[in-house]
């Protein structure tokens, strides 16, 4: 296997073809968007240069790193070579299900369609396939040319030579690979999601404030980042998403998203990407912002 095709140049995306790119894959990115594949290029670029930096990569590696990117606005030209496709595109059920109905009919019968989802069903997305036994999960950590877990999931009908394919795959990307079951949120983020989900509910409580919350659990809980900066940097709109996969999947309470979190996304601020969120990143200084000021004022 060595042609590799990209779905969604967004922060998985570019990461995913970039560590693909320098195990020498071919690789090509697909986007709708020129700009968005124009930025994604840049990224990888200038991540190769952090590496040339501390010398993890030669001038060599970086060359032939980019060699093997090319990058296309169209699906349907992008994957007619791909043995493999991972689709990175924005965690919405509805634009996943079109995008795997499209891969079906463009692809060849043989390839493997993989989703880089972190919640939603892989049972569910292969259903609207006709190669439900080649469609499987592979969940990148972000950033993906740093963190060494891959997250394999297998849906209902994914077989076993898929999965060992995926497995045998990750190995070669010096990745660390994990199956687990088709169910709501995995294991990542089943687990992640109601930390940081009750993390929001502590300061919503004001039982303590942001930087306070964070420095608990990095101090006192080796965490290297706190679970208020770790949403941040997920995306505030992207952890909403995942814990109402987690509480229409499971029919549990524990899983209801606090208040405080839907109020954040209704107004935009979503943590890194808008400038935004329990932290202020449009200034040089991290400083906090509305949710402590909200704690403050109950």
């Amino acid at each position: 296997m060595k042609n590799i095709s990209v779905i969604g140049a967004g922060t998985m995306g570019n990461g995913i073809a970039h560590v693909f790119a320098q195990y020498n894959f071919k690789v090509t990115l697909i986007d709708v968007s020129k700009e968005a594949l124009e930025k994604a290029s840049g990224t990888i670029t200038k991540n190769l240069d952090r590496m040339l930096a501390k010398e993890k990569i030669t001038s060599d590696d970086k060359a032939k790193t980019l060699s093997n990117l090319t990058y296309n606005t169209s699906i349907t030209e992008g994957v007619k070579n791909a043995e493999l496709v991972i689709e990175a595109a924005t965690e919405n059920t509805d634009l996943k299900l079109k995008i795997f109905r499209e891969l079906d009919v463009a692809c060849a019968s043989s390839a493997i369609l993989a989703t880089n989802t972190s919640s939603i069903s892989i049972t569910k997305i292969a259903s609207v396939t006709k190669r439900a036994d080649k469609v499987i999960g592979m969940h990148f950590m972000n950033p993906v040319p740093v963190m060494k877990l891959i997250e394999v999931i297998r849906g209902y009908s994914t077989s076993d030579e898929t999965t060992q394919t995926i497995f045998n795959l990750s190995k070669k990307l010096d990745k660390i690979s994990v199956e687990v079951n088709d169910y709501p949120g995995f294991i990542a983020n089943r687990i992640l999601m109601p930390m940081i989900n009750e993390s929001i509910y502590s300061l919503f409580e004001g039982v303590a404030g942001v930087e306070e919350i964070d420095n608990v659990m990095k101090l006192g809980m080796a965490h290297p980042m706190g679970p208020l900066q770790l949403a941040d940097f997920i995306g505030l709109d992207v952890c909403l998403s995942i814990l109402y996969v987690l509480y229409n999947g499971m029919g549990n309470p524990k899983y209801a998203p606090c208040p405080l979190l839907v109020n954040m996304v209704a107004a935009g601020n979503l943590g890194v990407k808008s400038g935004k969120g329990f932290y202020d990143y449009s200034s040089k200084g991290k400083e906090l912002v509305a949710a402590d000021n909200f704690r403050k004022k109950k």
